[in-house]
């Protein structure tokens, strides 16, 4: 079933961010870690419950499996699915900035 939109969690944010390079999983959570600054530390157990979600929604693919690692990929879908949430941020911090006035 593809993603039908709408907000995205922070952790599916961050994902996607994360993988606009090819990575595994401890490797996205330091990225994600360093992305924002420290607020956000995702245990595995969220990371891959996210994953399986996002992979199931086709927003990022299994790349490479060796048996011990897995890496993931965002896909074409994912990538516009990240330009349209980080607009939707971007709108939402001008409307409490109060530039949405009119």
């Amino acid at each position: 079933m593809p993603y039908s939109g709408g907000p995205m969690t922070e952790a599916m944010y961050y994902v996607l961010l994360a993988l606009m390079n090819p990575s595994h999983g401890y490797k996205m959570m330091q990225e994600i870690k360093t992305a924002s600054q420290g607020r956000l530390i995702m245990g595995p157990g969220t990371l891959y419950g996210v994953l399986t979600r996002m992979k199931k929604d086709g927003l990022i693919s299994l790349e490479e499996d060796d048996g011990r690692r897995k890496v993931y990929r965002i896909t074409p879908e994912g990538r516009v699915a990240f330009r349209i949430e980080y607009q939707r941020l971007k709108d939402m911090l001008r409307d409490g900035e109060g530039e949405g006035e009119g």
